[in-house]
């Protein structure tokens, strides 16, 4: 029996950025056109200036369109206020960046669990929460170390877990395994692939990395700030999965 097709959890119509440096216009996304389920991993690809790194920003609330309309998980992000986007972020969507932005004179924990308490939780369920992943991560041993004490792959890993906290719907990477070598690079996407196929969350990746390839449901090649080609890969896994 065919299923009912769900409403999608990201929806992008006309979605465009123009920059203004000086009297020059620099256009980062054109006319995007997007519609991705709940369950998806979705990859994005194209060279750098495609468009990639501006489209997360747009899809996370950290950056606002020039024009066209933008729905995730029912928040019409161009017509929300501050304090809407800042809830946004906190609540439904969760990032993971190459750079990892850890905060040095924070322990590995205190990272975790910072979202959390933004968020207004009480200190004992961050922490709960908090040792829930850093167990699932294999992290307990460097839960009281500080990031410039962790390696690469521990320092994106705690990243995740930092994504996390809040048990977003939706997690947004960029370059997740910029920074690491292949064995690293790996262990990372493997994780992102376990949070969609196992916990249902909806993923988008955009890297220059094949290592993500093997598992995406959607393919989106940027260029230019527009979107080239999209391929959707083995559909049927999410209503299976769901």
């Amino acid at each position: 029996m065919t299923r009912p097709a769900e409403p999608s959890l990201i929806v992008a119509r006309e979605l465009t950025r123009v920059y203004k440096l000086g009297s020059a216009e620099v256009v980062g996304l054109k006319d995007v056109h997007l519609d991705i389920r709940s369950g998806e991993m979705v990859v994005l690809k194209g060279n750098s200036g495609s468009g990639k790194s501006t489209l997360l920003a747009m899809l996370a609330g950290l950056d606002q369109p020039t024009s066209g309309q933008l729905m995730v998980a029912d928040h019409d992000l161009p017509h929300a206020t501050a304090a809407q986007l800042t809830h946004f972020r906190r609540q439904v969507v969760g990032m993971v960046f190459q750079s990892f932005n850890l905060l040095p004179t924070l322990t590995a924990m205190e990272n975790i669990c910072l979202p959390a308490l933004l968020a207004n939780q009480p200190q004992a369920e961050a922490e709960s929460r908090a040792l829930e992943l850093l167990s699932w991560l294999h992290l307990e041993s460097r839960r009281n170390h500080f990031p410039a004490q962790l390696s690469g792959g521990e320092m994106q890993r705690t990243a995740i877990a930092r994504a996390l906290i809040n048990d977003p719907a939706i997690i947004l990477a960029d370059e997740p395994t910029g920074n690491l070598d292949s064995q690293n690079g790996q262990a990372v996407m493997d994780l992102l692939a376990d949070l969609n196929r196992r916990y249902g969350r909806t993923v988008v990746i955009a890297t220059h990395s094949a290592l993500a390839d093997r598992f995406a449901t959607l393919r989106i090649h940027l260029q230019d700030g527009a979107i080239k080609e999209m391929e959707q890969i083995n559909p049927e896994r999410l209503a299976s999965d769901t």
